[in-house]
């Protein structure tokens, strides 16, 4: 540019000109590459989320019989796709073809013009050529520069999906200065008058002013019907949420006044819809407490009585699960679930349907290793099943948000209230399944007789 200013200032003055009807188009269509590539990058993730769903659930989906409209769907999403990334790269190309017809365009002008003053003698022939070679190198680097400014357009688009991942902030976070819980832990929760709406629904609410205390080393149970706010309760105690209302504490701790990493490192859970990752079995196990011992992961599947099917595996505790534990059934995973929370010794757990998928006789093995594991330890557990709660120390028993009643098993079936009718309910569905087949109706005695009996009397 310098040398083309020293040869001709009049000929550097026309190209100068012609900047403008480059780097307008660079700016006009790039803004338009980088919506329609962040568009492409939206459709592509859509397809591929659906897709994996759907391999995700594909037993589900031949048990339906559901694979054509499953493929016509995952069709559909990918054509959407390929005619968004279509549309980022027509985008793309007017960007660059329009950048590079004004660039050469200049060149044009400069050689006509450059020839007019040669044949009027006011600029030499060398002059000229000199001229020329120090524009078309220009015009290169401003060519180039359209097709690197395509490039920066589209990265944009598609990095703007994950810049918007990086500058989420999580409502949950550790104070500057968190309040160190007590040493030993004693496992003491603490529920203070607590209201509860999830954040994508905050006109519903979930929990109402619940407020309750467990000692430690105590088992709670709480029962009540599905959307009562159960599992919610396990949610703000393993500091998921916070309470829009009241305060949950932990060894007389305020959880937000604490660090969420110290805290669930207190906190044992086994979930109802237990989750698997790909690898090992022993990895699996161990997950929560990577530097056990083989040996510790082996007592710990004992306890929960998941050894004997981990040894009869092909490759015992080495054998590798697939994704989401397909190649496990669910009582399996439900055992490596609670041989989790073994190994990990917290002092308080949380057991959320601990046994839900376990067949009369592995539940009974189960419920022993659960009581081995509870004695000493603050126990939440949340049941259906109400045969599993009847040695807690004291039930919950949670309706529309609220505490409906609390007490021990005798009292609360002598109270006639909603604890009364679930036990009855269940013993005389167990009784009506024994009498028209008693070897399915067999569980459902055996689960609701010793809970109902006395209220169905």
């Amino acid at each position: 540019a310098a040398m083309m200013a020293v040869t001709s200032p009049h000929l550097s003055a026309l190209v100068l000109l012609a900047i403008p009807f480059v780097v307008i188009p660079l700016v006009v269509f790039g803004r338009r590459v980088k919506q329609r590539s962040r568009l492409a990058q939206d459709r592509l993730a859509d397809a591929s989320a659906y897709a994996t769903e759907a391999i995700g659930a594909v037993r589900t989906l031949q048990a339906l019989t559901g694979e054509d409209a499953a493929a016509g769907r995952f069709s559909r999403s990918v054509m959407t796709a390929f005619e968004a990334a279509r549309d980022a790269m027509q985008a793309r190309a007017w960007l660059t073809g329009v950048a590079i017809f004004f660039v050469f365009a200049s060149i044009v002008a400069v050689l006509w013009m450059g020839a007019w003053n040669v044949l009027t003698g006011t600029m030499t022939a060398g002059a000229l050529g000199q001229f020329v070679l120090y524009s078309v190198l220009a015009a290169g680097a401003l060519g180039e520069l359209s097709q690197v400014w395509s490039e920066v357009s589209l990265a944009a688009g598609a990095a703007g999906r994950l810049g918007e991942l990086l500058a989420e902030k999580s409502d949950i976070t550790a104070p500057g200065a968190p309040v160190r819980l007590p040493e030993p832990a004693r496992g003491e929760i603490a529920f203070r008058d607590v209201s509860f709406a999830y954040p994508g629904a905050p006109e519903r609410t979930i929990l109402d002013g619940v407020d309750f205390s467990v000692r430690p080393g105590r088992t709670v149970a709480i029962v009540g019907p599905s959307g009562a706010g159960k599992s919610t309760l396990f949610h703000l105690a393993l500091r998921f949420y916070d309470p829009t209302a009241g305060r949950v504490e932990l060894d007389g701790v305020a959880l937000p006044a604490a660090d969420p990493t110290d805290l669930r490192r207190r906190v044992a859970i086994v979930p109802q819809d237990v989750t698997i990752f790909a690898g090992s079995v022993r990895d699996n196990i161990r997950i929560g407490r990577p530097g056990a011992s083989d040996a510790e992961v082996e007592d710990a599947a004992t306890a929960a009585n998941a050894d004997a099917f981990i040894r009869a595996l092909p490759a015992g505790y080495e054998t590798e699960v697939g994704e989401r534990g397909v190649t496990l059934s669910g009582g399996q995973r439900q055992r490596v679930a609670i041989a989790r929370a073994i190994l990990e010794d917290a002092p308080v757990l949380l057991l959320d349907e601990a046994t839900s998928a376990l067949d009369a006789e592995s539940e009974i093995a189960v419920q022993a290793a659960l009581e081995r594991l509870t004695h000493g330890r603050t126990t939440l557990v949340i049941a259906h099943r109400l045969a599993t709660v009847l040695k807690a120390d004291r039930i919950l028993v949670l309706d529309h948000g609220k505490i409906v009643e609390d007490g021990d098993h005798a009292t609360l079936v002598k109270a006639g209230g909603l604890y009364a009718r679930l036990a009855r309910l269940q013993f005389e569905q167990g009784a009506r399944a024994l009498e028209s087949d008693p070897e399915e109706g067999f569980d459902e005695v055996e689960a609701g007789e010793t809970a109902g009996g006395k209220a169905a009397e």
